[in-house]
C-alpha cells in the first residue's frame, strides 16, 4: 500500500474482502476470546479480545498506512492512547516538554496523574527553538507537540524541532488530532510518535470514541503494546470499525472542511466583532508560512477572539444554531465552543489559560453560505 497514494491507502489498507464470503468490507469481529488449536495454538495470532481482534488489526494497518508508518495501536479513546504512550516511555524523574497551547486533557493527564507519579511538566512556546533548547534538561524524554494547536492555531515547524529534540535524545511525540493525517505527515517531518483523537477527524461523524499511537520510532512499539495489552484501554470491535468506516472518507472530508473553514476566516477578518482570527490559511497568521510548507492544506478548525470579550464569546456561543454548542470537533456538521469553561476548563489558572473572548469553532461540511449566515444571525443576537 505504501505506493499508493493517500486517499487510495484510506480506502484499501487493512480492507481485504471477507476470504469465506467475498464481501467487500471485512465483518466486525465482535467476540470476547477466539478458539486455539491446542494450548497455544493461537489462530493469526488471536487469542483474547484484549490482546488483540481482527477488526481492530484492520484498523491498525490502515492508522499505520494513512501516516507512512509500519506500525500503529487503537486504543478506547485519545486520552487512553496518551496514557499508553507515556507509561510505555516515562519512569519517575522523568521530564516532559510540551507546548503552551495544547489540549486541556493532555496537559491534565501529565500534571495531575503522572505528576505524582514522579514525571515534571514544563510549557514552554514551541515556536521559540531557543526557548525550547533551555527547557529540554538532561532527565527529558518526551518533548510534546500539537500543530496546530487546540485552540489557538499555533503552528510548529516539525522539522526544526525534531532537530533539537533528536539532539537532545528525546522521543519527539506529535499530535495529529487538528490536522489529520490527510493534511500533515509528522513522520515524513522527524517525528518519533504520532497520537491521535480518532473521535475527531479520523471518525468523522461524532459516532464513535477513539484514540491512537502511530510509530515512526519502531523500538518504543513493544513498549507501549504491552501497556495496550497489560492495562486494556483497547477499542472495542464495533468502535474499531466505525473508526474504519470513517477513514474511508477522510481525505474527501478533509477537503471540504479546509475550504469552509478557509471562506469563514476570511469573513470573519474583515468584521469589526472580531479582534482576532486564529486560523493558519490566513496570510496574517504568524505561521502561515510553515504550515503552507508543511501541510497540505490549512484544516476545518479556527478560533474567534470577540472583541466585546467574554460575556461576547459567552453569548455568540449560546446564538448559534447550525454551529451547535458542543465539545469534541472534526464531525461533518458544525460545532461550536467556548474552551475557558469547557475543553480546556482543566488548565484555567495555569499558562496554557485560554483567553476568555475565546469560542472555538469546528467547521463542518455544510454548505458555507449557510455556515456564514448562521454566525452573523448569531452575532445579530448578541449586539442588539
Amino acid at each position: 500500500m505504501s505506493d499508493h497514494a493517500f486517499a487510495t491507502r484510506a480506502i484499501h489498507a487493512g480492507q481485504a474482502p471477507d476470504p469465506t464470503t467475498g464481501s467487500i468490507i471485512p465483518p466486525i469481529h465482535q467476540a470476547s476470546t477466539h478458539v486455539q488449536d491446542g494450548i497455544g495454538g493461537f489462530r493469526n495470532g488471536f487469542e483474547y479480545n484484549r490482546g488483540g481482534n481482527p477488526t481492530r488489526s484492520s484498523l491498525e494497518t490502515q492508522l499505520a498506512a494513512l501516516e507512512g508508518a509500519e506500525n500503529a495501536l487503537s486504543f478506547a479513546s485519545g486520552l487512553a492512547a496518551e496514557d499508553a504512550l507515556l507509561r510505555g516511555i516515562l519512569k519517575p524523574g522523568d521530564h516532559v516538554v510540551i507546548g503552551n497551547d495544547a489540549y486541556g486533557g493532555t496537559y491534565r493527564l501529565l500534571t495531575r496523574v503522572f505528576a505524582p507519579w514522579g514525571v515534571a511538566t514544563t510549557t514552554v512556546e514551541m515556536s521559540d527553538a531557543d526557548a525550547l533548547r533551555a527547557a529540554i534538561r538532561p532527565e527529558t524524554k518526551i518533548v510534546w507537540v500539537e500543530t496546530p494547536s487546540n485552540p489557538l492555531l499555533k503552528i510548529v515547524d516539525i522539522a526544526a524541532i525534531a532537530e533539537i529534540v533528536q539532539a537532545a535524545g528525546a522521543v519527539l511525540v506529535v499530535d495529529n488530532t487538528f490536522a489529520s493525517p490527510a493534511l500533515q505527515q509528522p513522520l515524513a517531518l522527524g517525528a518519533d510518535l504520532i497520537v491521535h483523537s480518532t473521535t475527531k477527524y479520523l471518525g468523522g461523524h461524532s459516532d464513535v470514541l477513539g484514540g491512537a499511537v502511530v510509530f515512526g520510532d519502531d523500538s518504543l512499539y513493544e513498549q507501549v503494546k504491552f501497556q495496550q495489552f497489560a492495562v486494556g484501554a483497547v477499542s472495542a470491535p464495533m468502535d474499531a470499525w466505525l473508526t474504519t468506516r470513517g477513514i474511508k472518507t477522510l481525505a474527501v472530508r478533509v477537503r471540504q472542511h479546509s475550504a469552509n473553514a478557509q471562506a469563514i476566516a476570511e469573513w470573519a477578518e474583515g468584521r469589526p466583532e472580531f479582534e482576532r482570527v486564529y486560523y493558519p490559511g490566513l496570510a496574517s497568521h504568524p505561521g502561515h508560512e510553515i504550515a503552507a510548507r508543511q501541510m497540505s492544506g490549512f484544516g476545518g478548525m479556527l478560533s474567534l477572539a470577540l472583541a466585546g470579550g467574554a460575556d461576547a464569546a459567552r453569548g455568540f456561543a449560546e446564538s448559534t444554531e447550525l454551529f451547535q454548542l458542543a465539545e469534541s470537533l472534526g464531525g461533518v456538521e458544525s460545532l461550536i465552543g467556548y474552551p475557558s469553561d469547557m475543553t480546556h476548563a482543566s488548565v484555567r489558572g495555569t499558562e496554557l489559560a485560554v483567553p476568555e473572548n475565546v469560542v472555538r469553532l469546528s467547521v463542518g461540511i455544510e454548505d458555507v453560505d449557510d455556515l456564514i449566515a448562521d454566525l452573523e444571525q448569531g452575532l445579530a443576537k448578541i449586539t442588539r
